[in-house]
Protein backbone atom coordinates (compact mmCIF):
# COMPACT_ATOMS: atom_id res chain seq x y z
CA UNK A 1 0.00 0.00 0.00
CA UNK A 2 1.86 3.07 -0.68
CA UNK A 3 1.01 5.72 1.83
CA UNK A 4 2.43 9.18 1.96
CA UNK A 5 4.04 10.76 4.55
CA UNK A 6 1.14 12.88 5.19
CA UNK A 7 -0.52 9.93 6.12
CA UNK A 8 2.11 9.28 8.23
CA UNK A 9 2.45 12.00 9.86
CA UNK A 10 -1.93 12.86 10.73
CA UNK A 11 -1.97 9.25 11.87
CA UNK A 12 0.88 9.28 14.51
CA UNK A 13 -0.38 12.84 15.49
CA UNK A 14 -3.74 10.80 16.17
CA UNK A 15 -1.92 8.55 18.50
CA UNK A 16 0.24 11.23 20.56
CA UNK A 17 -3.33 12.86 20.90
CA UNK A 18 -4.50 10.00 22.09
CA UNK A 19 -1.99 9.47 24.48
CA UNK A 20 -2.15 13.22 25.47
CA UNK A 21 -5.80 12.64 26.59
CA UNK A 22 -5.23 9.52 28.37
CA UNK A 23 -2.35 11.52 30.06
CA UNK A 24 -4.81 14.95 30.87
CA UNK A 25 -8.07 12.79 31.96
CA UNK A 26 -7.14 9.65 33.13
CA UNK A 27 -3.51 10.02 34.77
CA UNK A 28 -4.79 13.80 36.10
CA UNK A 29 -4.74 12.36 39.42
CA UNK A 30 -3.35 9.33 40.32
CA UNK A 31 -6.32 6.65 41.00
CA UNK A 32 -7.02 3.49 41.29
CA UNK A 33 -8.77 2.49 37.79
CA UNK A 34 -12.22 1.10 38.19
CA UNK A 35 -13.85 -1.71 36.46
CA UNK A 36 -16.31 0.51 35.10
CA UNK A 37 -13.78 3.12 33.95
CA UNK A 38 -11.72 0.40 32.04
CA UNK A 39 -14.68 -0.92 30.51
CA UNK A 40 -15.79 2.77 29.48
CA UNK A 41 -12.04 3.42 28.39
CA UNK A 42 -11.72 -0.29 26.34
CA UNK A 43 -14.81 0.22 24.57
CA UNK A 44 -13.07 3.44 23.13
CA UNK A 45 -10.02 2.48 22.07
CA UNK A 46 -11.05 -0.48 20.40
CA UNK A 47 -13.84 1.87 18.64
CA UNK A 48 -10.54 3.74 17.38
CA UNK A 49 -9.16 1.08 15.98
CA UNK A 50 -12.10 -0.27 13.84
CA UNK A 51 -12.78 3.81 12.93
CA UNK A 52 -8.94 3.28 11.70
CA UNK A 53 -10.18 0.03 9.81
CA UNK A 54 -13.05 1.14 8.00
CA UNK A 55 -11.46 4.16 6.95
CA UNK A 56 -8.53 1.63 5.62
CA UNK A 57 -11.67 0.03 3.94
CA UNK A 58 -13.16 3.20 2.16
CA UNK A 59 -10.02 5.52 1.18
CA UNK A 60 -7.53 1.90 0.74
CA UNK A 61 -8.62 -1.10 -0.30
CA UNK A 62 -10.66 -3.51 1.20
CA UNK A 63 -7.80 -6.27 0.82
CA UNK A 64 -5.41 -4.30 2.95
CA UNK A 65 -8.39 -3.49 5.56
CA UNK A 66 -8.84 -7.21 6.38
CA UNK A 67 -5.17 -7.10 6.84
CA UNK A 68 -5.18 -4.77 9.19
CA UNK A 69 -8.04 -6.19 11.17
CA UNK A 70 -6.56 -9.82 10.79
CA UNK A 71 -3.10 -8.08 12.18
CA UNK A 72 -4.97 -6.24 14.93
CA UNK A 73 -7.03 -8.98 16.35
CA UNK A 74 -3.83 -11.24 16.31
CA UNK A 75 -1.80 -8.49 18.45
CA UNK A 76 -4.17 -7.81 20.66
CA UNK A 77 -5.09 -11.61 21.80
CA UNK A 78 -1.02 -11.94 22.01
CA UNK A 79 -1.69 -8.82 24.51
CA UNK A 80 -4.29 -10.12 26.22
CA UNK A 81 -2.03 -13.26 27.13
CA UNK A 82 0.81 -11.00 28.06
CA UNK A 83 -1.27 -9.18 30.78
CA UNK A 84 -0.42 -12.21 33.32
CA UNK A 85 3.25 -11.39 32.88
CA UNK A 86 2.66 -8.25 33.94
CA UNK A 87 0.33 -9.10 36.69
CA UNK A 88 3.30 -10.79 38.15
CA UNK A 89 5.40 -7.84 37.68
CA UNK A 90 3.25 -5.47 39.08
CA UNK A 91 3.17 -8.14 42.48
CA UNK A 92 6.49 -9.06 42.46
CA UNK A 93 7.39 -5.13 42.67
CA UNK A 94 4.31 -3.90 44.84
CA UNK A 95 2.95 -1.31 42.75
CA UNK A 96 0.43 0.94 44.46
CA UNK A 97 -2.69 0.39 42.27
CA UNK A 98 -2.93 4.31 42.48
CA UNK A 99 0.26 4.38 40.25
CA UNK A 100 -0.23 0.77 37.79
CA UNK A 101 -2.26 2.97 35.13
CA UNK A 102 1.11 5.40 35.21
CA UNK A 103 3.37 2.05 35.10
CA UNK A 104 1.55 1.00 31.94
CA UNK A 105 1.12 3.77 29.95
CA UNK A 106 4.58 4.73 30.30
CA UNK A 107 6.28 1.11 29.89
CA UNK A 108 3.68 0.71 26.86
CA UNK A 109 5.29 3.90 25.51
CA UNK A 110 8.42 2.47 25.57
CA UNK A 111 7.74 -0.34 24.01
CA UNK A 112 5.90 1.35 21.13
CA UNK A 113 8.88 3.25 20.16
CA UNK A 114 11.04 -0.22 20.09
CA UNK A 115 8.44 -1.95 18.07
CA UNK A 116 9.02 0.72 15.61
CA UNK A 117 12.32 0.27 15.60
CA UNK A 118 11.68 -3.69 15.36
CA UNK A 119 8.88 -2.83 12.47
CA UNK A 120 11.53 -1.12 10.03
CA UNK A 121 13.88 -3.36 10.63
CA UNK A 122 11.51 -6.48 9.88
CA UNK A 123 10.47 -4.38 6.94
CA UNK A 124 13.73 -3.84 5.01
CA UNK A 125 14.78 -7.47 5.53
CA UNK A 126 11.56 -8.85 3.85
CA UNK A 127 11.77 -6.07 1.47
CA UNK A 128 14.99 -7.37 0.67
CA UNK A 129 15.43 -11.33 1.30
CA UNK A 130 12.89 -13.36 0.70
CA UNK A 131 14.00 -16.55 2.54
CA UNK A 132 13.75 -14.16 5.77
CA UNK A 133 10.29 -15.33 5.03
CA UNK A 134 11.19 -18.89 5.88
CA UNK A 135 12.71 -17.59 9.21
CA UNK A 136 9.92 -16.28 10.89
CA UNK A 137 7.72 -19.08 9.62
CA UNK A 138 10.00 -21.73 11.55
CA UNK A 139 10.45 -19.40 14.55
CA UNK A 140 6.50 -19.40 15.25
CA UNK A 141 6.22 -22.44 14.68
CA UNK A 142 8.86 -23.59 17.15
CA UNK A 143 7.10 -20.75 19.54
CA UNK A 144 4.16 -22.44 19.19
CA UNK A 145 5.05 -25.71 19.93
CA UNK A 146 7.57 -24.09 23.05
CA UNK A 147 4.36 -22.26 24.23
CA UNK A 148 2.35 -25.58 24.78
CA UNK A 149 5.11 -27.54 26.42
CA UNK A 150 5.40 -25.20 29.09
CA UNK A 151 1.58 -24.28 29.52
CA UNK A 152 1.37 -26.40 32.69
CA UNK A 153 4.73 -24.80 34.21
CA UNK A 154 4.31 -22.23 37.17
CA UNK A 155 4.69 -18.61 36.03
CA UNK A 156 7.33 -16.88 37.84
CA UNK A 157 9.09 -13.16 37.30
CA UNK A 158 12.41 -12.99 37.03
CA UNK A 159 14.45 -10.01 36.22
CA UNK A 160 15.88 -9.66 33.22
CA UNK A 161 18.89 -8.62 31.97
CA UNK A 162 17.71 -5.31 31.46
CA UNK A 163 16.66 -4.58 34.87
CA UNK A 164 19.80 -6.32 36.36
CA UNK A 165 21.45 -3.93 34.76
CA UNK A 166 20.00 -0.78 35.68
CA UNK A 167 20.25 -2.03 39.18
CA UNK A 168 24.11 -2.46 38.79
CA UNK A 169 24.24 0.75 37.40
CA UNK A 170 22.37 2.95 39.30
CA UNK A 171 21.40 2.55 42.74
CA UNK A 172 17.36 2.03 44.05
CA UNK A 173 15.55 3.14 46.43
CA UNK A 174 14.12 0.95 49.17
CA UNK A 175 10.60 2.60 48.35
CA UNK A 176 8.32 4.11 46.41
CA UNK A 177 8.18 7.98 46.74
CA UNK A 178 4.14 8.85 44.96
CA UNK A 179 5.15 8.55 40.90
CA UNK A 180 8.63 10.03 41.03
CA UNK A 181 11.39 8.09 38.90
CA UNK A 182 14.25 9.55 41.41
CA UNK A 183 13.88 11.11 44.57
CA UNK A 184 17.33 12.57 46.73
CA UNK A 185 17.72 10.80 49.84
CA UNK A 186 20.87 12.84 52.35
CA UNK A 187 22.09 14.52 48.89
CA UNK A 188 22.31 11.02 47.03
CA UNK A 189 20.22 10.91 43.98
CA UNK A 190 18.12 7.59 43.56
CA UNK A 191 16.38 5.65 41.42
CA UNK A 192 12.98 4.81 42.78
CA UNK A 193 11.09 1.29 42.30
CA UNK A 194 9.06 3.16 40.40
CA UNK A 195 11.42 3.78 37.48
CA UNK A 196 12.68 0.16 37.86
CA UNK A 197 9.21 -1.65 37.20
CA UNK A 198 8.80 0.77 34.61
CA UNK A 199 11.88 -0.53 32.95
CA UNK A 200 10.51 -4.36 33.60
CA UNK A 201 7.37 -3.68 31.75
CA UNK A 202 9.13 -1.85 28.96
CA UNK A 203 11.73 -4.45 28.39
CA UNK A 204 9.26 -7.49 28.77
CA UNK A 205 6.96 -6.49 26.33
CA UNK A 206 10.04 -5.84 23.96
CA UNK A 207 10.85 -9.63 24.46
CA UNK A 208 6.74 -10.33 23.82
CA UNK A 209 7.59 -8.05 20.16
CA UNK A 210 10.14 -11.18 19.37
CA UNK A 211 6.94 -13.26 18.49
CA UNK A 212 4.39 -10.96 17.90
CA UNK A 213 6.48 -8.79 15.05
CA UNK A 214 6.77 -11.59 12.95
CA UNK A 215 3.85 -12.83 13.45
CA UNK A 216 2.01 -9.84 11.72
CA UNK A 217 4.70 -9.51 9.55
CA UNK A 218 2.57 -13.03 8.35
CA UNK A 219 -0.54 -11.49 8.28
CA UNK A 220 0.82 -8.55 6.43
CA UNK A 221 4.05 -6.82 5.11
CA UNK A 222 3.29 -3.07 4.82
CA UNK A 223 4.66 -1.31 7.54
CA UNK A 224 2.11 1.80 7.72
CA UNK A 225 -0.57 -1.43 8.48
CA UNK A 226 2.29 -3.56 10.97
CA UNK A 227 2.81 -0.47 13.05
CA UNK A 228 -1.01 0.59 13.02
CA UNK A 229 -2.04 -2.89 14.37
CA UNK A 230 0.46 -2.86 17.07
CA UNK A 231 -0.27 0.70 17.76
CA UNK A 232 -3.63 0.43 18.19
CA UNK A 233 -3.39 -2.90 20.28
CA UNK A 234 -0.63 -1.79 22.65
CA UNK A 235 -2.85 1.48 23.18
CA UNK A 236 -5.74 -0.75 24.26
CA UNK A 237 -3.70 -2.73 26.73
CA UNK A 238 -3.27 -0.87 29.44
CA UNK A 239 -7.45 -0.80 30.32
CA UNK A 240 -7.23 -4.04 29.57
CA UNK A 241 -5.36 -4.87 32.28
CA UNK A 242 -7.41 -3.22 35.02
CA UNK A 243 -10.88 -4.86 32.78
CA UNK A 244 -9.91 -7.99 32.78
CA UNK A 245 -8.56 -8.35 36.35
CA UNK A 246 -8.95 -11.94 37.36
CA UNK A 247 -10.01 -12.55 34.47
CA UNK A 248 -7.05 -13.90 32.97
CA UNK A 249 -6.05 -16.36 35.12
CA UNK A 250 -9.15 -17.98 34.06
CA UNK A 251 -8.16 -18.44 30.07
CA UNK A 252 -6.58 -21.20 30.53
CA UNK A 253 -6.46 -22.51 27.41
CA UNK A 254 -5.08 -19.29 26.02
CA UNK A 255 -1.54 -20.22 25.69
CA UNK A 256 -2.95 -23.48 23.77
CA UNK A 257 -5.02 -21.05 21.31
CA UNK A 258 -2.74 -18.86 20.24
CA UNK A 259 0.02 -21.35 20.13
CA UNK A 260 -2.48 -23.06 17.09
CA UNK A 261 -2.50 -19.42 16.00
CA UNK A 262 1.14 -19.00 15.99
CA UNK A 263 1.47 -22.23 14.16
CA UNK A 264 -0.81 -21.28 11.32
CA UNK A 265 0.80 -18.12 10.61
CA UNK A 266 4.21 -20.01 10.73
CA UNK A 267 3.16 -22.30 7.83
CA UNK A 268 1.34 -18.99 6.23
CA UNK A 269 4.60 -17.51 5.77
CA UNK A 270 6.60 -20.24 4.42
CA UNK A 271 4.02 -21.06 2.30
CA UNK A 272 4.11 -17.53 0.96
CA UNK A 273 8.40 -17.63 0.52
CA UNK A 274 7.35 -20.74 -1.86
CA UNK A 275 5.33 -19.26 -3.73
CA UNK A 276 7.71 -16.39 -4.05
CA UNK A 277 10.35 -18.77 -5.06
CA UNK A 278 7.20 -20.58 -7.23
CA UNK A 279 7.72 -24.00 -5.65
CA UNK A 280 4.31 -24.51 -4.84
CA UNK A 281 0.91 -23.96 -7.26
CA UNK A 282 -1.03 -21.06 -7.14
CA UNK A 283 -4.32 -22.46 -5.36
CA UNK A 284 -2.24 -23.61 -2.29
CA UNK A 285 -2.43 -20.02 -0.76
CA UNK A 286 -3.64 -18.88 3.19
CA UNK A 287 -5.82 -16.10 1.68
CA UNK A 288 -6.51 -12.93 4.47
CA UNK A 289 -9.78 -14.08 4.94
CA UNK A 290 -9.12 -17.60 5.76
CA UNK A 291 -6.45 -16.12 8.11
CA UNK A 292 -9.27 -13.83 9.20
CA UNK A 293 -11.90 -16.30 10.07
CA UNK A 294 -9.61 -18.84 11.28
CA UNK A 295 -7.98 -16.60 14.06
CA UNK A 296 -11.39 -15.19 15.42
CA UNK A 297 -12.76 -19.08 15.33
CA UNK A 298 -9.63 -20.51 17.33
CA UNK A 299 -9.85 -17.52 19.92
CA UNK A 300 -13.78 -18.16 20.14
CA UNK A 301 -13.22 -21.50 21.22
CA UNK A 302 -10.51 -21.21 23.27
CA UNK A 303 -12.33 -18.62 25.34
CA UNK A 304 -15.45 -20.72 25.44
CA UNK A 305 -13.50 -23.60 26.64
CA UNK A 306 -11.92 -21.34 29.05
CA UNK A 307 -14.73 -20.34 30.91
CA UNK A 308 -16.49 -23.65 30.72
CA UNK A 309 -13.64 -25.26 32.39
CA UNK A 310 -13.13 -22.60 34.82
CA UNK A 311 -16.75 -22.49 35.74
CA UNK A 312 -16.73 -26.88 35.91
CA UNK A 313 -13.96 -26.21 38.83
CA UNK A 314 -15.37 -23.83 40.41
CA UNK A 315 -18.57 -25.69 40.94
CA UNK A 316 -17.11 -29.20 42.26
CA UNK A 317 -15.95 -28.62 45.51
CA UNK A 318 -19.24 -27.24 46.23
CA UNK A 319 -21.21 -30.13 44.73
CA UNK A 320 -18.74 -32.37 46.88
CA UNK A 321 -20.66 -32.08 50.55
CA UNK A 322 -23.52 -32.88 49.19
CA UNK A 323 -22.65 -36.18 47.34
CA UNK A 324 -21.01 -37.03 50.48
CA UNK A 325 -24.24 -36.63 52.96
Amino acid sequence: MDVPWWIWAATLGGLALLLLLDLVIVDRKPHEVTTGEAAKWVVFYVGCAILFGIAVWVFGDSHFAIEYFTGYITEYSLSVDNLFIFMVIMSSFAVPSIHQHRVLLIGILLALVMRGIFIAVGAALIAKFVWVFFIFGAFLIWTAVSMVRKKDEDEEYKENAVVRWVRKLFPVADDYHGAKSTVKIDGKRLLTPMFVVIVAIGSADLLFAVDSIPAIFGITQDPFLVFAANAFALMGLRQLYFLLGGLVDKLIYLSVGLAVILGFIGIKLILHAFHEYHLVPEWLEITNWMSLAFIIVVLGITTWASLAKSKKDTESPQQEPAENA
